[in-house]
């Protein structure tokens, strides 16, 4: 075998390779772009938020949760008032809830998601839950 032989045979098995590695890294790529839709909005919606064992008590919060130019907005309403949400924080599996205590400062609620209905999660040192109000 010559050296314009061998440098063919090689030639040909780089291309080969080139070509695989080509395809291989496009599909990665084509796969990623379609995993990338838009997820549900999952936290948008009447949840009721319960905070246990607060200095007043167990305290429940009815809350609308409305997604406006892309944030989460909305009200934590009682028996007794209505706060408005200062701002939301979410991610897939957790959000954050912020707004003005009855003491003047801003205190927030994080909860985790535990499946497609209940929340999990603390205000302050307190448990707090929310469960989706289905209509």
């Amino acid at each position: 075998m010559n050296l314009k032989q061998t440098w063919r045979r090689t030639a040909g098995k780089m291309k080969k390779a080139t070509l695989f590695l080509f395809v291989f890294i496009l599909g990665i790529t084509l796969k990623g772009f379609a995993q990338s839709t838009a997820p549900a909005d999952f936290f948008a919606g009447k949840w009721e938020i319960s905070i246990l064992g607060s200095p007043r008590g167990d305290v429940k919060f009815a809350t609308n949760l409305i997604r406006k130019e892309g944030k989460l907005t909305g009200e934590l309403v009682n028996s007794d008032d209505k706060r408005p949400i200062t701002k939301i924080e979410e991610t897939a599996k957790k959000m954050v809830i912020y707004f003005e205590s009855s003491q003047g400062g801003e205190i927030s609620i994080d909860l985790d998601k535990v499946d497609d209905n209940n929340l999990k999660g603390s205000l302050m040192s307190f448990e707090a839950t929310a469960k989706r109000i289905k209509e």
